[in-house]
């Protein structure tokens, strides 16, 4: 273990959900790859005991992550536990017993925001917030950019700005993390990727799945909150980034906060709000709920390399497939070919379920000299069965001290200005039909020239 890796990881939340369905199979899989070796002290207010929590982890394993009888005999020996209110000093002096002689802990606070604050405050008052120590904090980092430099103060409070690794899973996916590589590892991309070529950039983050349960949660967050100002966001920041000067976390994020700070503020024209009929019968939704399932808009980025070029994101649930994919469309040529109904070149970039990368083009048709017709010319790759999972990548790069992949306070700032303003205007929610891809009223006030194009999933992918 080197000295700047964390030597114990506190894990509050230990009992909930995600705990159950991602960060088990997480410390199994970081396990197997001997990433793991240092005690794991789950906390919580459940009325268990340690081997209530180890066979909590093992039924989370064989349901979503795979029993390896090896692996998880050595995560067993490394759990612990302490079972106690977050408002009680004692149990605080509990966690610090069990941590023993370990000076470089990462706190996990898998937790509602509102409890940060109490959390951090007792973790001081027994000695593990000094140098060394990590806090990891889930999202939604705040619901507004009032709440989130309120949160930011709190943690601010007992650790430095490099000791605080804010959570977004989604950039600990490969294809997403890999965006960077792809476009400043290669020729290819940087003659055309700027505002010269390229008209329109649409990012579709669609899922073709409800709310699945978690109605009460969702009714306070809605999509902007949940995945555009967060992981749309990301994917959008990796797109329209300058090359940073050096590949360290700094140099990186601060080219991402760049990007945040060139887009001003959404209008209301440029963005469209569904909700999916149905959503209100949701258990734990209000009868009345205005909360989106769906939303559309428009950004733009008032920079040099991308001034003028429009950028449309959307998200939603219930849509046709479960897909996320991005379409960069590039400008037409002044071609001397009149007669032909040429279509705009594209890159295609897709990151889920499948990675694909694809450019169109336009070729003759078969059997013709007058009509041509749109080429993709693609390469796709499949995950791997040992691929790593988002939540292993994000758990060990920060108990790594590695914060590449998590948003800096400055850039969560900058996101939540950006969509601020919309969030507080109460727009219009338009109801659309499951199955479908959004409200009417998308064509009609966001919509990309030439239209938005809809992913496609084959069953084979």
């Amino acid at each position: 273990m080197s000295n700047s890796h964390s030597d114990a990881l506190v894990f509050f939340g230990a009992t909930g959900d995600l705990a159950y369905k991602k960060i088990f199979p997480a410390l199994q899989a970081m396990v197997k790859r001997g990433h793991l070796n240092a005690p794991v002290i789950g906390v919580a207010k459940a009325g268990w005991n340690l081997d209530q929590l180890r066979a909590r982890a093992q039924d989370s394993l064989e349901k979503h992550g795979g029993l390896d009888a090896a692996a998880f005999a050595t995560l067993s020996g490394l759990l612990r536990y302490v079972d106690g209110d977050y408002n009680d000093p004692a149990t605080f002096q509990a966690i610090r017993k069990e941590l023993g002689t370990a000076q470089r802990p990462a706190h996990y606070l898998a937790i509602p925001p509102l409890l940060f604050g109490m959390v951090v405050e007792q973790l001081g008052k027994v000695g593990c917030t000094a140098k060394g120590a990590r806090v990891i904090v889930e999202k939604p980092f705040g619901r507004d950019r009032a709440s989130a430099r309120q949160l930011n103060e709190t943690l601010l409070g007992s650790f430095d700005e490099k000791a605080i690794f804010r959570i977004d899973h989604y950039l600990g996916k490969r294809p997403v993390h890999n965006l960077l590589f792809h476009r400043f590892a290669n020729a290819l991309l940087e003659p055309f990727w700027n505002r010269t070529h390229v008209e329109s950039v649409q990012i579709t983050m669609a899922e073709d799945f409800g709310v699945q349960g978690r109605g009460a949660f969702y009714d306070q967050v809605g999509a902007i909150r949940d995945v555009m100002q967060n992981h749309l966001f990301q994917v959008l920041a990796n797109l329209a980034m300058e090359p940073p000067v050096r590949t360290d976390s700094e140099s990186i994020r601060d080219e991402k906060v760049k990007v945040l700070r060139a887009i001003p503020e959404i209008e209301v024209a440029n963005l469209v709000r569904g909700q999916f009929r149905g959503y209100r019968k949701e258990p734990g939704v209000a009868a009345d709920s205005n909360t989106e399932t769906f939303a559309a808009f428009k950004v733009e980025i008032d920079s040099w390399r991308w001034r003028g070029v429009a950028f449309y994101l959307r998200a939603g649930k219930c849509l046709p497939v479960t897909c996320t994919e991005i379409l960069v469309r590039l400008r037409k040529p002044p071609t001397m070919y009149r007669g032909f109904e040429l279509s705009p070149n594209h890159c295609r970039l897709r990151i889920s379920p499948d990675i694909a990368f694809a450019m169109a083009m336009n070729v003759m048709a078969p059997g013709s000299e007058t009509e041509s017709r749109a080429a993709e010319i693609v390469g796709s790759q499949h995950p791997c069965a040992n691929e790593m999972d988002a939540y292993e990548r994000v758990l060990g790069d920060a108990m790594e001290g590695d914060a590449t992949l998590f948003a800096r306070e400055d850039y969560v700032e900058e996101a939540w200005r950006i969509v601020d303003p919309v969030l507080k205007a109460h727009t219009p929610v338009y109801e659309y039909e499951p199955g479908t891809w959004g409200p009417n009223e998308v064509g009609a006030r966001v919509m990309p020239c030439g239209g938005w194009h809809d992913p496609v999933v084959t069953k084979e992918t």
